[in-house]
């Protein structure tokens, strides 16, 4: 798997890129797909995080998301790991470009 960062022009002001995971391998239900709706996003203090694809419902009149990368034994753990690999990808790509 490999990470593909997407800028887009015209966004948010906060939006840093967007990024798609492209799966790589030769066989399998996956190859050659790739998965997109993650974002980076760049706090008030300037601090970069990643943002997963999600589902907006509304529960009682709020708003909530229900995020679309979920882990299968319920460690969240597994999903933050998830989006610290995207962030280094990223800070991998930002260090190369510089």
């Amino acid at each position: 798997m490999r990470v593909v960062f997407v800028e887009r022009t015209g966004g948010p002001e906060r939006l840093v890129c967007e990024a798609e995971v492209v799966f790589e391998a030769e066989a399998g239900p996956l190859a050659g797909m790739r998965l997109v709706g993650f974002s980076l996003w760049r706090s008030a203090d300037g601090e970069v995080f990643v943002s997963v694809p999600a589902r907006s419902y509304d529960a009682g009149g709020e708003r909530r998301f229900f995020d679309l990368l979920r882990p299968v034994e319920g460690q969240p753990a597994n999903a933050k790991r998830a989006k610290a690999w995207i962030l280094e990808q990223y800070q991998a790509a930002a260090g190369a470009a510089a």
